[in-house]
């Protein structure tokens, strides 16, 4: 009985060492992608099985990226519309939500404008990443249902220079709670801030402008086509899932090689086992 009870004891004991592992090793699931665009074949279709392939405005350009191929913004016309998406914007409520971007900014310092990288949403409802005075910010915000007024954080950058910036909603509800909503920049999370779940947001989603209407952290971004980014986006993925330190450390992993000319193929192997999956 003695000798039961003891092993009963250490298999409940190597139970819940396991957990936290285990919670920590699924964070990121496949079966919520809800769009990988790479941007490889120079256009803007979307690489994931869900088949969400955007529309090109203007004439970006096709260069050598991170690996690949990634497009060359100019500022002024050059941006790609998304249709509406039941896992992005049309669906929801959205508990949990993981948006990445690879980035290298022109010039990080205009402040004149914002350099919308993503935006999904409109003034009541969304997400957005964007550069501004020398910082990338990302922001969240859902104004009805239970008045999240939206959490902005920030972190500082450099001109032309490869990052890879995400934000996560983490296990939210229907009202506002501490440390539901995170940023991360090259694999570490800058900050974890108030917020909640995102419900159904109609207008319409871009990369590389704001193609309808979002909240930029000094109340700006009303408006359509407006905001465009200068420089290289390599690759933007969404996902209905809270991306952890190991996934993001994943993703980030390729910036810390230098490149000779053009990334070596430690990114391309990472974001080729990515997009196969």
């Amino acid at each position: 009985m003695i000798r039961g009870i003891i092993c009963t004891g250490s298999i409940l004991l190597l139970l819940c060492a396991l957990l936290p592992i285990m919670s920590v090793d699924a964070q990121r699931d496949e079966a919520t992608v809800a769009a990988n665009w790479t941007f490889d074949d120079g256009s803007a279709k979307d690489t994931s099985k869900k088949k969400l392939n955007g529309n090109v405005v203007g004439k970006p350009q096709a260069v050598d990226g991170i690996a690949g191929k990634a497009l060359k913004f100019n500022g002024k016309s050059d941006g790609i519309k998304i249709p509406d998406s039941a896992d992005i914007n049309t669906g929801g409520p959205y508990t949990d939500r993981t948006v990445a971007a690879l980035f290298n900014c022109d010039n990080v310092n205009i402040d004149d404008r914002k350099q919308v990288i993503f935006e999904e949403g409109g003034r009541t409802r969304g997400l957005v990443i964007y550069v501004h005075d020398g910082k990338v910010y990302v922001g969240g915000w859902n104004r009805a249902e239970y008045n999240w007024n939206g959490e902005w954080i920030s972190a500082e950058v450099k001109s032309k220079r490869w990052y890879h910036v995400g934000l996560v909603i983490r296990d939210a509800a229907g009202k506002v709670e501490k440390d539901k909503f995170e940023m991360w920049l090259d694999g570490k999370r800058i900050a974890q801030e108030k917020g909640g779940q995102l419900h159904a947001h109609g207008d319409d989603i871009g990369i590389g402008f704001t193609n309808q209407n979002a909240v930029y952290h000094d109340e700006g971004g009303s408006g359509t086509n407006i905001d465009w980014f200068a420089g290289l986006i390599d690759e933007v993925v969404v996902y209905g899932s809270a991306f952890n330190e190991g996934d993001f450390k994943k993703a980030a992993q390729g910036l810390s090689v230098k490149p000779q000319g053009k990334f070596t193929t430690t990114w391309g192997n990472l974001k080729a086992q990515r997009t196969q999956k």
